[in-house]
């Protein structure tokens, strides 16, 4: 049979992602098994997963940081690029996933076939949706006891609010789970070993296959009006179900209804991932159907546009830049303008990836997703173009760390080594955070949890030889106000024999839901232009120092309402100072307040337990927002403040013989009570 080749038509540009411990990377091992790309399937669980190559992702089981790689899938008779992004699922490591999905034009959900849609589940689906992602779902692991594929189904439906297409029905269940029925073509799929025969559907499946395929034909047509004028005119064809599968899949970028395939199988029996395969391809868009408003034509012929969207350090290349290609063409040796900064960039060489491994080719073309070297100054969320055509990309929000840890070098030896290691991991990583502590002057680190920030004192230690010493974990508190203030002045005059120093500001601060404004409302000239952005940022110097505990602050709007100059004497460092000191004291009039991280907590125990586990979450200042059942067991769902949760784990597994598991993921910030805010400040 003739291959055909489809150019950035038959390009995939995917996420794997899912709550951890649905078995991502063991569905993303199979992939590049049955795609050609591994000989052998390695397994998480043996610390041999291809995805999985840091040290500390084989040596803990999980994946850490996303890992890319291309395969080559053919249907219908023409040859696809997939190029797949394994993402880890903890909630510390949920940038790699942010930092993906803006790059991503498609994804497959893995779902646990027993646990069904799990919090990690919902966090992960509702980034997909702020980027527009369409997806293709996965329900794995229905080889394992309470496995319940309809129930995941439903759960699609109502915890995330999308229109599953289920086009698979399992064939068996638990341990006698044996393959699928296709609901498209109706016939059905059982494996035997690693591959499966094409047989017609079990005769005792036959009634519920049917009402199924009808379920199924109904639900295209009443979201596809294409299809329903087929489908009045008689039974659909299984070409005419497969393009209006696709059109609503893709549909679902434009932020209208979710509407997803569902299929389901067994990654680690090997029962399911070339049907999978098959609707990646089918169904999930090609970078021609989610070509962007600058492009005009087909996207090779447009200008170059590219996103920055993670960076790396390679033990043997140095600094790697990983880019998506949207437009045009990127040619190693070629200069490019990273347009967020106003600069030029040579390009070095670009590598096709494969997990740690590189591959040099001369060029990255549209649709890409490439690894580059020789960037300089550029960093995650950027955008390289063509200098004539300079464009800016929609970059990505990075969250504030919620916890920190002190660090400092055991020997003066070790002191240049920390510095360059953690402006390393930080240039990596934009949700690990540094700063010093005023008050002690050590180096303070910050992360996404306690994980997060073992992880990286783990690398510092194993990457750059830095031995240091770690303080405990502590929660990272901000401060906001509860009141608005207006027209506070500051005037700094400062004479030295010389030149001297005058800025006068007067500004008003008030709340907001969250993060910082600043609004010029100067007219008639009382503070020229070019000190504007000196007050500016004046007060957002002051905003990181806080005025209770020394936490930086959040929700604030500064309004600059009146001011004065010196034709002489005024600068931009008068006007930085002069407003910083106005802004701390308008902030100490508006009622400041201590914040603390609020953690959305979800355990799930025996029904014999589920007393001491309510109790012991009220104690630590928990609030229970409900409880369920789920495969047996009790759910319990709360907010605690993460002061509250350290250690957690070993009091549950205490209280409850090691039965209960939880995940956390923060939630929100929320005012600290003021007996604990007294100790604080």
């Amino acid at each position: 049979m003739t291959t055909t080749f489809l150019g950035a038509a038959g390009v995939r540009n995917i996420g794997i992602m899912a709550h951890i411990d649905a078995g991502k990377t063991t569905t993303a091992e199979r992939i590049l098994f049955y795609t050609g790309v591994s000989h052998r399937i390695g397994e998480v669980h043996h610390g041999a997963a291809a995805l999985d190559f840091m040290k500390q992702e084989r040596e803990r089981g999980i994946t850490i940081g996303s890992a890319a790689t291309t395969c080559h899938w053919p249907v219908d008779g023409a040859d696809h690029t997939v190029n797949l992004i394994d993402t880890p699922g903890h909630v510390d490591f949920m940038i790699e996933v942010e930092r993906c999905l803006r790059v991503l034009d498609g994804a497959v959900t893995v779902f646990d076939g027993v646990a069904g849609v799990e919090p990690q589940s919902e966090t992960v689906w509702r980034q997909a949706d702020r980027y527009g992602v369409p997806r293709v779902c996965f329900v794995n692991k229905l080889d394992r006891a309470g496995a319940d594929f309809a129930r995941c189904a439903g759960m699609i439906a109502e915890r995330l609010g999308a229109v599953p297409l289920v086009l698979q029905l399992p064939i068996g269940a638990e341990a006698g789970f044996a393959g699928a029925v296709d609901l498209v073509a109706f016939r059905a799929h059982v494996w035997t070993g690693e591959s499966y025969e094409v047989t017609g559907v079990p005769d005792d499946l036959v009634g519920e296959a049917r009402a199924w395929r009808a379920r199924l034909v109904d639900t295209i047509a009443e979201h596809d009006d294409r299809f329903l004028e087929q489908y009045l005119e008689g039974e659909p064809t299984q070409e005419q179900m497969h393009a209006a599968i696709r059109r609503l899949t893709i549909a679902s970028k434009d932020g209208g209804v979710t509407v997803t395939p569902v299929l389901c199988g067994s990654a680690f029996k090997n029962k399911g991932v070339q049907p999978l395969l098959d609707a990646i391809v089918r169904y999930l868009p090609s970078p021609l159907d989610v070509a962007g408003e600058n492009v005009a034509g087909a996207p090779g012929d447009a200008p170059l546009s590219a996103l920055v969207f993670k960076i790396t350090s390679d033990r043997h290349l140095g600094r790697l830049a990983y880019v998506r290609v949207y437009t045009g063409r990127l040619a190693a040796g070629g200069t490019v303008l990273n347009s967020v900064k106003g600069r030029r960039e040579r390009i070095g060489k670009v590598y096709r990836v494969h997990a740690d491994e590189r591959r040099e080719i001369g060029a990255a073309e549209a649709g890409d997703i490439v690894a580059v070297m020789g960037l300089k100054r550029t960093t995650t969320g950027e955008t390289l173009c063509a200098e004539a055509h300079p464009v800016v990309l929609e970059s990505m929000d990075f969250p504030e760390p919620v916890i920190e840890v002190a660090i400092e070098p055991r020997t003066t030896a070790d002191t240049d080594r920390l510095g360059a290691a953690i402006r390393r991991l930080a240039e990596e990583d934009p949700s690990f955070r540094v700063r010093a502590d005023a008050e002690t002057g050590q180096t303070v680190i910050g992360g996404m949890g306690e994980l997060h920030l073992e992880i990286l004192v783990d690398r510092m230690k194993e990457e750059s030889g830095v031995e240091a010493n770690v303080g405990r974990p502590r929660v990272s508190y901000r401060e906001t106000v509860r009141r608005p203030v207006a027209n506070v002045e500051h005037l700094h005059r400062k004479q030295t024999g010389g030149r001297g120093q005058y800025a006068k500001v007067k500004i008003s601060v008030e709340p907001i839901a969250d993060g910082y404004e600043f609004v010029n409302r100067i007219t008639g000239g009382r503070i020229p232009k070019e000190y504007i952005p000196s007050v500016d940022a004046g007060c957002q110097e002051a905003m990181g120092a806080g005025v209770l505990a020394g936490h930086a602050l959040t929700g604030v709007r500064v309004t600059l309402v009146d001011g004065d100059f010196h034709v002489t004497d005024s600068s931009e460092l008068a006007f930085k100072i002069a407003a910083a000191q106005a802004f701390a004291e308008a902030v100490r009039r508006a009622a400041p307040v201590l914040l603390e991280p609020v953690m959305a907590v979800e355990v799930t125990t025996p029904e014999e337990h589920m007393g001491a586990v309510i109790g012991d979450l009220n104690a630590r200042r928990g609030r229970v927002e409900g409880t369920r059942e789920r495969a047996g067991a009790r759910v319990v769902e709360a907010l605690v403040p993460l002061a509250e949760m350290f250690g957690y784990v070993g009091d549950l597994r205490g209280m409850t013989s090691g039965r209960a598991v939880f995940t956390m993921e923060f939630d929100s910030y929320a005012e600290v009570p003021p007996h604990i805010a007294a100790d604080l400040a």
